[in-house]
């Protein structure tokens, strides 16, 4: 039996050269040891949610839904559009979230980190992730807050993080997100 600890890491980015994305593969690299962080990229296939169709998901929508279900928690990396979290992410957790029941995030440790060219980051949207959180039934890892302001100062060419600071806090949140998860989990 694989006894490592598992995280999903979604990016609520579609774009090539997105900070977020790069902080997603940056956080693969900074997982403490006995743990694994998987990558589910959203582009592709995910039509917008329709209830009419919430019994019959795309095949996307199946396979997010059974990633989350494997996964002991989940790692979000958003940035923010108009205040709060990108459509593209707030269509799939809808899509995993439903039908009223069949919630694959229900119960699951969740960690948010973002990424942003503004001064505050993506402090808003991470919020308001939060805020679903709490239908979603997720338990999230309020400590510490992982928000990159001025990321276009903070990445090489290449999508390398390179702030040191900003490393260490990641590292740090997914160290209590693992924590906080064996917790849950007993």
């Amino acid at each position: 039996m694989d006894s490592q600890f598992r995280i999903l890491g979604i990016a609520g980015s579609l774009r090539r050269q997105s900070f977020n994305r790069a902080t997603l593969q940056e956080a693969v690299k900074l997982v403490p040891e006995g743990a694994v962080l998987e990558v589910f990229e959203l582009e592709g296939s995910i039509p917008g949610f329709n209830q009419d169709e919430e019994n019959n998901p795309p095949q996307k929508i199946v396979e997010l839904k059974q990633k989350v279900r494997e996964a002991d928690a989940i790692l979000f990396v958003t940035p923010e559009y108009n205040y709060s979290v990108p459509g593209v992410l707030k269509n799939a957790i809808d899509w995993a979230s439903r039908p009223y029941g069949d919630n694959a995030f229900d119960g699951k440790p969740a960690a948010v980190m973002g990424a942003s060219i503004g001064a505050i980051a993506t402090a808003r949207a991470q919020y308001h992730l939060r805020q679903m959180f709490v239908f979603l039934n997720m338990h999230a890892v309020n400590q510490p807050e992982v928000m990159i302001a001025n990321a276009a100062d903070k990445f090489d060419e290449q999508g390398n993080l390179t702030d040191e600071t900003a490393k260490d806090l990641m590292r740090k949140l997914l160290e209590q997100l693992v924590k906080q998860a064996k917790k849950i989990t007993g």
